[in-house]
């Protein structure tokens, strides 16, 4: 019995530690992303995006973030967790982030409506049902990843694993991503069961978006600090 509870203690302090990691990786991923869209923006001079590029950049962001994800499960010596049950967790995890940026993302769309509802902008950069289904490809990718993982290595993914590695090993820098991904590890939990009642109350299948963005907006959703744009 005491063998038994010390393996399960053993396998709760590995999940905490295979969370924290992973709230590094996406800390530092969506540093690295930003400074992407940082150039691009720069390079197009300022120029308003459609929606159709804006949805197909956050495509590749989420799918990339998912190939990512993977290939830090297959190369997570550190860990005594069984593969499998890294890339499950790993799967939860970045589901809940991605309904979280979906939150967000309809939480500002409300907040514009507020502020300025005789303009159309912001409903014109949300779309709850491309929203959805980038967040379905994403983790269908992830998915694909274990039974196709050849594909999950690729210049591109294997390009921002490395700069996520040594921007981690880096003493600064490593540092603060390391403190994001603590805090990361605080409110996941809380994070999980905002997203999960997000996805049973229905309103993520709900066309539009409501007035009651004050009744709403609660501490149970992603930040910009912790993802950090």
């Amino acid at each position: 019995m005491a063998l038994k509870k010390k393996s399960t203690l053993y396998l709760h302090v590995d999940l905490l530690n295979f969370v924290f990691r992973l709230g590094v990786l996406f800390a530092i991923y969506g540093f690295i992303w930003g400074l992407i869209e940082l150039a691009v923006m720069i390079l197009s001079a300022g120029r308003s995006r459609s929606l159709g590029e804006i949805y197909t950049i956050r495509a590749l962001k989420y799918i990339f973030l998912a190939d990512v994800t993977f290939l830090f499960c297959l190369s997570d010596l550190d860990s005594s967790m069984v593969m499998v049950n890294e890339i499950i967790f790993a799967g939860i995890i970045l589901l809940t982030y991605f309904i979280g940026k979906l939150q967000n993302n309809q939480v500002r769309t409300k907040m514009f409506n507020i502020t300025a509802p005789g303009m159309s902008q912001g409903k014109d950069k949300f779309n709850m049902k491309i929203e959805l289904g980038v967040i379905a490809l994403s983790i269908i990718a992830f998915s694909l990843f274990w039974f196709f993982p050849q594909y999950a290595s690729n210049p591109i993914s294997n390009w921002f694993h490395e700069s996520i590695i040594n921007i981690e090993d880096t003493p600064i820098f490593g540092f603060v991503f390391k403190v994001i991904g603590f805090f990361f590890l605080i409110t996941l939990f809380a994070k999980m069961v905002s997203a999960f009642n997000f996805l049973l109350s229905g309103q993520a299948f709900k066309k539009g978006v409501s007035n009651s963005y004050k009744e709403e907006r609660n501490d149970d959703h992603f930040d910009d600090f912790t993802e950090i744009k």
